[in-house]
């Protein structure tokens, strides 16, 4: 991804990002890698392609096809090791990454093998100055049933790296309201509450998830632009929204929000959202599908007309509302 250049003291600042999926970190190569390991062959470019969707259910019959090379606990320990050394190279310190258990069960997969398989491939990265905890994510499309099923691996999983729950997938299916005692019972084992919401919906869905479900960050919220009620409830709960301008462009989201084709990277509402007081952590969301980086992200915040002090505040931002301990 070409980005303008960063300033040189916002790019030495330690970070946190909070909104990463372990799979959509896949870079090509290693998506090539894991594919060999099943006797699927294919190109750079083929796979490149492959990674090229145009809209939002393209992306996620994208995630569909790369996620099928994702089998045995050695394949997700292979993208847990690339992907801790993309970040340490881009000074992140700190990160909470998303695993797609939903995805995991669905296929049969028994997530605890492959999650002591991810924190051993890692454990010798927190020696080099990066600490990783986890999130186990439901897909909303898969139900409350499904959902439930994913809390529950992370209750028998007993690990305190996994901080927290999250539903992610189409949130135009399901209804928040069938997921409310899924989120109670993440919450009574002691998970902290996450959902994409405001994505592709509409700000309701946002303030379902918070008034409905007691969630304490939202992924993407870009839909709160549209009610100012929203923003101010936001702004007064300190709610922060996990902010991925670039999977924005790229999926489509920001088009379906402003209801154009022709979006630009300085049309996206971070600055106005920022501004209103809205806690705001900046992230890649899936950096391997979206060639992006945590670096081109704040590159692209400043290209949407954020101030150095702004970014700053952001940066900081990430360490603040972590679940985990930061190390901060």
């Amino acid at each position: 991804m070409t980005s303008p250049p960063l300033s040189p003291r916002i790019d030495s600042l330690p970070k946190a990002e909070l909104h990463l999926h372990l799979e959509g970190a896949i870079q090509p190569a290693t998506a090539l890698a894991l594919m060999a390991r099943y006797d699927v062959r294919a190109t750079e470019q083929e796979v490149r392609q492959r990674y090229a969707f145009r809209n939002f259910p393209e992306f996620l019959e994208t995630f569909k096809w790369l996620t099928s090379f994702l089998r045995e606990p050695q394949d997700y320990a292979l993208a847990a090791t690339q992907l801790a050394e993309q970040l340490l190279a881009q000074n992140v310190v700190y990160a909470e990454v998303t695993l797609s258990v939903g995805v995991m069960l669905l296929r049969r997969q028994r997530p605890e093998a492959s999650f002591e398989a991810v924190l051993r491939a890692t454990e010798p990265f927190e020696r080099r100055g990066l600490r990783l905890r986890w999130i186990f994510d439901a897909v909303r499309q898969f139900g409350a049933e499904a959902a439930m099923a994913v809390v529950e691996s992370a209750r028998s999983c007993a690990s305190n790296a996994i901080v927290a729950f999250g539903i992610g997938g189409d949130e135009l299916q399901v209804p928040t309201a069938a997921f409310r005692a899924v989120y109670e019972r993440a919450s009574e084992i002691g998970l902290h509450l996450l959902m994409h919401a405001g994505e592709v919906g509409g700000p309701e869905k946002i303030r379902e998830a918070i008034e409905l479900l007691g969630v304490e960050r939202i992924g993407h919220g870009i839909a709160a632009i549209h009610d100012p009620a929203l923003m101010d409830l936001l702004a007064e709960r300190k709610i922060p929204l996990e902010i991925c301008p670039q999977s924005n462009v790229k999926t489509g989201a920001l088009a379906r929000q402003l209801a154009r084709d022709d979006v630009r990277i300085e049309d996206h509402p971070l600055p106005a959202l920022f501004r209103h007081g809205i806690p705001v952590v900046l992230s890649t969301d899936d950096p391997g599908l979206f060639d992006t980086t945590l670096r081109g992200e704040y590159a692209l915040a400043a290209q949407v007309g954020l101030q150095e002090t702004e970014l700053e505040e952001i940066c900081s931002m990430g360490f603040r509302y972590a679940f985990g301990r930061s190390g901060e």
